[in-house]
């Protein structure tokens, strides 16, 4: 007899993640757009008033490696250009005319996607965004792999591990 094995936390997350990125890439190709879901945090967050790397991190709560990367590639493609700040260690990041021009034909479809959320909420049943900030600032208090260690030291030990 073989047991069904259900799928892990890791895979559901990056598997819905795949499937909302597919179904924006279609609408990023019907509104005439070379553009990259990835660049969606950054542009966000350049709009919301971010200006560096460490700002931008912060506001979208991707590693430093993934916005650092990511913004070489819209630099790459000319959505954003850098200068230096006061501190010469760190670099002012700024939509370049070609940037503001995208920015300002993404508002739309973001305000779309925000309602589509809410909609896909509404049809689940629960608030979906709020379950992942919840996770997220669980896991921030601590970490999976000491929730791991722990239940693998109650398991070894034979002791209930739900303290």
């Amino acid at each position: 007899m073989t047991r069904k094995i259900e799928p892990g936390l890791g895979e559901l997350l990056r598997y819905v993640s795949e499937l909302v990125e597919y179904g924006a890439q279609g609408h990023y190709q019907e509104m005439g757009l070379h553009y990259r879901a990835r660049y969606t945090p950054v542009l966000r967050a350049i709009r919301a008033g971010a200006s560096t790397v460490t700002e931008i991190t912060q506001r979208s709560h991707l590693t430093q490696g993934a916005i650092s990367q990511t913004v070489g590639q819209m630099e790459a493609d000319g959505v954003i250009c850098r200068g230096r700040c006061e501190d010469a260690r760190k670099s002012v990041i700024q939509l370049t005319l070609a940037g503001k021009r995208l920015v300002s034909t993404l508002n739309t479809h973001w305000a779309a996607t925000f309602e589509a959320i809410e909609q896909l909420e509404a049809e689940i049943g629960y608030p979906l965004r709020r379950v992942l900030e919840d996770t997220a600032r669980a896991l921030e208090k601590q970490g999976f792999s000491q929730r791991l260690s722990h239940v693998k030291q109650c398991l070894a030990a034979g002791v209930p591990h739900d303290e």
